[in-house]
């Protein structure tokens, strides 16, 4: 293994000596948990600044740390530009043609003079071609491209899924949500909306609430309807028809609607759902590098992307258990405007929310900018690593040193020095980074390392188009794999709820809504059913022009399963619906399909304007009790799940966590075990090399003083020899006994002087030794950090299958009863 390839530690580059201004031989080495406490880095168009972010992305890839990176500008795209054997051919179909025709070459000869730059860059910096084919196994690289087909479309206006119930109990967070949704949709429609003021505001955010309040999702059709009738009487205490009249609705209504109607907007409702877990790790759990490139995109629809990617983010790592190591990276690059120090953007609470609880969650957050000014100075202030390039103004030069004062006072840090680090900073040349890390006891001074993807710029629309063409069909598979899977088992997590609010709904084959026609003339007002029977509203699909309900049987339950032998101690709650027939068994739970809703999100009266189908006869207070028994022994028999158990960590997965999900859990686990046996034994080697290094400090100082003293002594030879010689030129006698004194007293000093250069020597070999112990020490220690777990790969494991069957008295139903919905 390459010297720099240590655990947990990125290879950012090497140390810069200030004094002479030559790269040294020190490798700039980062540790990867340091990012859960945010990065910022900042310097002038040609500083570098998006080579280091690439750099570090690809660091965190080779870690196996997914990576979300938004792309306003296209360069992060290169990053799916690696070729192991850095080919000429590989390289030209991605070469700048101006640039060649202006270096006076064909497009092929430019090829081969990128690829062999490459090769010798990457050479200088003791970086083997095998390195990029690891880049290239240990994540999966994507670029999506939101409101277009270019890559891989993301889609966003499908629909606005409400949060789930533990979301919306966290009332702080549920509104601020809600706000943003509000917010970045209002600025797609380019009407600048104040929260408080804003009647605009008000009434979207308050049709969100209304229906997120419920369970139920909301697309942009039922959003325009709920804007034209809105299922409530009053804002406030105002009447809706007083707070924000009809005709003002209506010409509200129509912006939406001719925002969905727009030809070019059918981009944003097609392609893979947007959702954090996807855009973090494949269905496999390998971890993902998704590059979402966003320089297509008009400012507002940014803002609108941004804004629902990082509330999608935001949700996702509330969802995960807390961590010390790195589980996730989020990168930006040019981040102004979304961050600013007055405005308030939609974006801007998200921000400031990940920069100042994503630790807890080892989520880390790398903003990128030119301009310390762009930057709100709460984030400032939020970022543990600054990594400062060539600064362009005074002001700016001025801001980053004032923030760099601030971080050091509030870290605790001692005697920093303003002029000397704006001293070092104001000389910094392309490529080169002033690192100030609150976890470092010094900041350093690196030039980056040569990249591993080929930094051809920006990409174009065609570009991106050709990388993932593949891809595109491959992901959209994916999608539709996850979204149609069974939740038991183990071997599938729950997808997110669609449009239509309900797995069962969104599954159902589309000619179903078609075959009610056949019973329009039988569709009845609500019937009327015995006492006893309770009835349920199953959401019904968004896209229903005119809502029926069909009568279903429909149950919920709690199924315990556990296995000591595993540690296994869970709880699902299920909900199944069937259909209710006319024969002797009208009700067979053996084709019930399970409803992804909790209790909670049924309704308890149906929607107005609704037609029911005829109810069977045979409905009643008896025969939902023999269903309900019928319910519990099916539970029983049917609800057993099949778990995923890993040797290497004698865990086991969740009884609803997917395979691909217990791999990336698994990952984080070894990254976690990594990092904790890592810091042990630093703590460990800490004592010797401080003994070390305190011995090194005594044996320097002898060397010191015994140089000195066989300097003076030196010298003494020297004077004691010229007053000798003097005296027999000068005086009367060629060797009288003062003479011969004198010249026996400069003999005895000269071997004095010659012992004492021999106690110099052997003093600088007492430091040499002292030196080579604590060079060993440090070898010592960086193979035992490596032989902590240096070849873990999760998707590589063989697991075991664990199956866990509920026992009678594990089952709880909680009811049984008519679920009205879509046809069962």
């Amino acid at each position: 293994m390459t010297s720099y390839e240590k655990l947990g530690s990125f290879y950012l580059g090497r140390e810069r000596d200030s004094a002479s201004g030559e790269t040294t031989d020190v490798l700039t080495l980062y540790d990867s948990s340091d990012l859960t406490t945010h990065a910022i880095i900042i310097g002038m168009t040609g500083s570098g600044k998006t080579g280091l972010g690439i750099g570090m992305i690809e660091e965190a890839a080779i870690d196996k740390v997914p990576v979300i990176a938004i792309d306003p500008k296209g360069d992060l795209a290169n990053l799916l530009l690696t070729f192991p054997e850095l080919r000429p051919e590989d390289f030209r179909p991605w070469i700048d043609v101006q640039a060649a025709e202006r270096a006076g070459l064909s497009a092929d000869a430019f090829a081969a003079e990128e690829a062999a730059k490459w090769r010798k860059g990457l050479e200088s910096w003791d970086e083997p071609p095998e390195r990029i084919s690891r880049l290239r196994e240990a994540a999966d690289f994507v670029i999506y491209t939101p409101g277009s087909s270019a890559g891989v479309p993301i889609s966003v206006l499908r629909s606005f899924a409400a949060p789930n119930a533990d979301a919306r109990a966290r009332t702080d967070r549920y509104l601020e949500h809600v706000a943003a949704t509000a917010t970045s949709l209002l600025a797609l429609l380019g009407i600048e909306a104040d929260p408080l003021t804003s009647r605009e505001h008000i009434l979207i955010a308050n049709l969100l609430r209304n229906a997120w309040d419920a369970g139920k999702d909301l697309d942009l059709q039922s959003l325009i309807l709920g804007i034209q009738t809105p299922p409530f009487a009053k804002l406030g205490v105002m009447d809706i028809e007083s707070a924000f009249p009809s005709a003002d609705r209506a010409k509200l209504a129509m912006r939406l609607n001719n925002l969905l109607a727009s030809p070019g907007f059918e981009a944003w409702r097609e392609g893979v759902p947007l959702d954090a877990q996807r855009l973090f790790y494949t269905g496999s759990g390998k971890p993902r590098v998704s590059v979402i490139s966003i320089a297509h995109l008009s400012d507002a629809e940014r803002m609108f992307f941004v804004t629902m990617l990082l509330t999608n983010i935001v949700e996702w790592m509330r969802a995960q258990p807390g961590t010390g190591s790195l589980r996730a990276l989020l990168y930006m690059d040019e981040v102004a405007g979304y961050l600013p120090p007055v405005a308030n953007p939609p974006s801007k609470p998200l921000f400031l929310s990940l920069l100042k609880q994503a630790r807890a969650f080892g989520v880390g957050v790398v903003l990128a900018t030119q301009n310390p000014v762009d930057l709100d100075y709460k984030a400032i202030s939020n970022a543990g690593t600054w990594l400062i390039g060539r600064l362009q103004t005074e002001r700016d030069k001025a801001r980053v040193m004032d923030g760099l004062e601030g971080a050091a006072a509030g870290g605790g840090s001692a005697g920093f020095d303003r002029k000397a680090t704006e001293t070092r900073i104001s000389g910094l040349d392309k490529r080169v980074f002033y690192l100030h890390n609150v976890h470092e006891d010094v900041p350093t001074v690196f030039e980056t390392r040569w990249a591993m993807s080929y930094l051809a710029g920006p990409m174009t629309r065609d570009q991106i188009r050709k990388l993932m063409a593949a891809k595109r069909d491959e992901l959209a598979g994916e999608a539709a794999a996850t979204d149609a899977a069974a939740p038991a088992a183990g071997a599938t997590v729950a997808p997110p709820r669609t449009s239509a609010a309900t797995t069962e709904a969104a599954s159902a084959p589309a000619a179903r809504a078609a075959s009610s026609a056949d019973t329009t003339a039988s569709v009845l007002a609500r019937p009327v059913l015995p006492g006893g029977v309770e009835q349920f509203f199953v959401p019904l699909p968004s896209t229903s022009a005119q809502p029926v309900y069909h009568a279903g049987a429909l149950g919920a339950a709690d199924v315990a399963l556990t296995n000591a032998k595993y540690g296994v101690n869970a709880t699902r709650r299920v909900m199944h619906r069937t259909a209710i027939g006319d024969g002797a068994l009208p009700v067979n739970w053996e084709g019930a399909r399970e409803l992804k809703l909790d209790p909670n999100d049924l309704d308890r009266e149906p929607l107005p304007g609704a037609s029911f189908a005829p109810c069977p006869t045979v409905v009643t207070a008896d025969s939902v009790a023999s269903w309900r028994r019928l319910y519990e022994r099916w539970l029983r028999t049917n609800q057993s799940v099949t778990l995923f158990r890993s040797p290497a960590f004698n865990l086991v997965s969740d009884p609803d966590e997917s395979e691909g999900a217990f791999r990336a859990r698994l990952q984080l686990r070894a990254r976690e075990e990594r990092d904790a046996g890592v810091e042990e034994l630093r703590k460990k080697y800490a004592a010797k090399t401080a003994t070390l290094e305190e011995r090194l400090a005594k044996a320097d100082q002898r060397v010191e003083r015994e140089r000195a003293q066989a300097g003076s002594a030196k010298m003494d030879t020297i004077v004691a020899a010229g007053t000798a010689v003097l005296g027999m030129l000068l005086g009367r006698k060629r060797m009288s006994v003062t003479n011969a004194s004198r010249m026996g007293t400069a003999i005895r000093r000269a071997g004095r002087s010659y012992d004492q250069a021999g106690d110099v020597t052997r003093a600088q070999d007492s430091a040499e030794r002292v030196r080579q112990q604590i060079v060993e020490l440090e070898e010592e220690l960086q193979s035992e950090i490596t032989a902590l777990s240096d070849s873990y790969d999760s998707q590589k494991e063989e697991l075991e299958s664990v199956e866990v069957r509920p026992k009678s008295s594990d089952i709880q139903v909680h009811f049984v009863g008519v679920g009205w919905g879509d046809e069962a």
